[in-house]
């Protein structure tokens, strides 16, 4: 399941919370974990983060990202066996 640029989930309409590195939908009590995509080629972006400010780099593209040029998605935290 994934939930786009949206505070909550489309199945079950619980809204994320932070907690210790990831987002917890308490509704259906599952993690997610937030990611971003390039709008020009999909490609998942690196997240570079500093002095209060977010933006990402494309490998693919080899350019440097805002939020404004970036899908954020928040994608369900597979459980590890």
């Amino acid at each position: 399941m994934e939930c786009e640029n949206g505070k909550h989930l489309p199945d079950c309409q619980g809204e994320l919370a932070w907690n210790s590195g990831s987002y917890v939908c308490n509704a259906c009590n599952k993690t997610f974990i937030k990611q971003g995509f390039c709008k020009v080629c999909d490609a998942q972006l690196e997240r570079l983060q500093a002095c209060g400010s977010t933006s990402y780099f494309c490998h693919t593209c080899n350019e440097l990202k805002s939020r404004s040029g970036a899908r954020i998605v928040f994608a369900e935290q597979k459980a590890v066996s």
